[in-house]
């Protein structure tokens, strides 16, 4: 079983290790698998080898910066990075090179972090499969015959195929939390506001948030305690401290009241899907979990989306527009008839439903549902059947996309796996600012749980 990213910091900083050899080894793994993966759209070999360099002379020293220093990571290819092309998986874009680092590059370059490179997506982030992509499909480590889930589709599946120690993705409306489900690992959005979205390619500045993709639930702590944070800059960062993420995972659980929302959530859900997911509600009640079932009003508008990403694309579809993926133009092009008004009353929408979800929580601490309604759907059959391409990934999206409305901190973490091999993803929701809980109830689960501890077989992709 691979070592999280603590087991490695701590050897790290006891030179038990060295940051070079773990860089070796991680660059070794993608060479291999990523052939038949496609989960990284750049490996920056070189810049990941002086870094590690770098950690290695700075923790003999002393010097050492905190459990992410030296370790290896992977970067979505939509976050800009100094010097390296960040591409968001779209011809357009082949051969951009930013000048400056995105906010979270920045602070997981003062963390000591290593980068291994970009990792592929769904062109634009505009969808929930990452098979639109200028440099091809993303496949599922678990099984390569099917999707990743999207838009982060890269980052989930090189960190479940062990390819780099965690990554930081982007979700708009659950491109965190959906691929995560699908390829067994964890993924954590924050709470609007809570990790920078300056530097990062936007598909919906109102929508857009920031977050870690990693194998265990205290890994994602580690990478959020390292990118969380105000950002004078950034205008929808929000001034509010940040606690210390790590130890609210070894305060121990306590009686929690957890609303359990069926009606949308639960509707329509394959059956082993369902199956998993009340299996990971019982442990939760077995954890001093209060299970009440609730109803919520669930906002589906996704009128400001489309509208702020045509905002984003305008100019550039009008100049360009055969160097967008076909599937992608119409995506962006939904938005260009949207009105001044329209937009507006979107926006004030937006507002009343992030205030008006909050009090869902003046009786309960979190809520709880299935991270993705269906397992991973096969690359062939969307291949062969291309009109069912986007209302198959707003499925996928469906559960996830409400909190990106709503701005409130969720998480997906492994919950069971299907008889085909595929994984499945519970998701749990807090109020603002409560990622700290959030974690902590989700690192219950995973450690009352194995789920975490199980590995694709990586033989049988070679």
């Amino acid at each position: 079983m691979l070592m999280s990213i603590l087991e490695i910091g701590q050897r790290l900083r006891k030179r038990e290790l060295s940051p070079v050899e773990l860089a070796k080894d991680c660059l070794a793994k993608i060479e291999e698998l990523n052939p038949f993966l496609n989960a990284f759209i750049s490996v920056t070999s070189d810049l990941a080898l002086a870094q590690a360099r770098q950690a290695e002379t700075e923790i003999q020293r002393g010097q050492w910066r905190g459990p992410l220093h030296g370790v290896p990571l992977g970067l979505k290819d939509i976050i800009d990075t100094a010097g390296t092309r960040t591409t968001a998986a779209s011809a357009l874009f082949k051969d951009r090179i930013p000048t400056h680092d995105a906010e979270v590059v920045h602070r997981l370059r003062n963390a000591g972090a290593v980068f291994l490179g970009k990792q592929n997506l769904h062109e634009f982030a505009y969808g929930g499969s990452s098979m639109i992509s200028y440099y091809s499909e993303v496949h599922n480590p678990w099984d390569p015959a099917h999707i990743a889930g999207g838009s982060s589709g890269g980052s989930a599946a090189a960190v479940a195929a062990g390819l780099g120690y965690g990554a930081i993705g982007t979700d708009t409306a659950g491109s965190i939390r959906e691929p995560a489900a699908q390829c067994g690992v964890v993924g954590i959005k924050p709470t609007f506001g809570r990790v920078s979205a300056r530097g990062v390619i936007p598909l919906s500045s109102s929508l857009d948030h920031v977050g870690p993709i990693a194998r265990t639930v205290s890994d994602a702590a580690v990478l959020l305690q390292a990118v969380a944070g105000f950002d004078p800059e950034d205008t929808n960062s929000v001034d509010t401290p940040v606690p210390d993420y790590l130890a609210a995972l070894q305060v121990g659980t306590k009686p929690a009241q957890i609303g359990v929302p069926r009606k949308f959530f639960f509707e329509d859900l394959d059956a082993e899907v369902a199956s998993a997911v009340e299996h990971a509600i019982a442990v939760l009640q077995n954890l001093d979990g209060e299970i009440r079932e609730i109803n919520l009003d669930v906002p589906t508008d996704r009128t400001l989306q489309a509208a702020e990403s045509y905002g984003y694309h305008r100019d550039l579809v009008a100049r360009s527009p055969e160097l967008y993926q076909p599937e992608t133009l119409p995506r962006i092009r939904s938005g260009e008839n949207i009105s001044e008004a329209q937009i507006e009353a979107a926006r004030q929408s937006l507002a009343k439903a992030r205030r008006d979800v909050q009090s869902v929580f003046a009786e309960l601490e979190f809520l709880v549902t299935p991270a993705v309604p269906i397992p991973a759907p096969p690359l062939e059959e969307l291949k062969e059947h291309p009109e069912l391409l986007r209302p198959r990934e707003l499925v996928l999206l469906r559960n996830t996309r409400p909190f990106n409305v709503w701005g409130l901190p969720a998480i997906s973490v492994p919950c069971g796996f299907t008889s085909a091999g595929l994984p499945v993803g519970l998701q749990i929701a807090g109020p603002p600012w409560s990622e700290a809980a959030v974690l902590r109830l989700a690192y219950a689960y995973e450690q009352a749980t194995a789920w975490h501890k199980r590995e694709p077989n990586l033989v049988s992709l070679r």
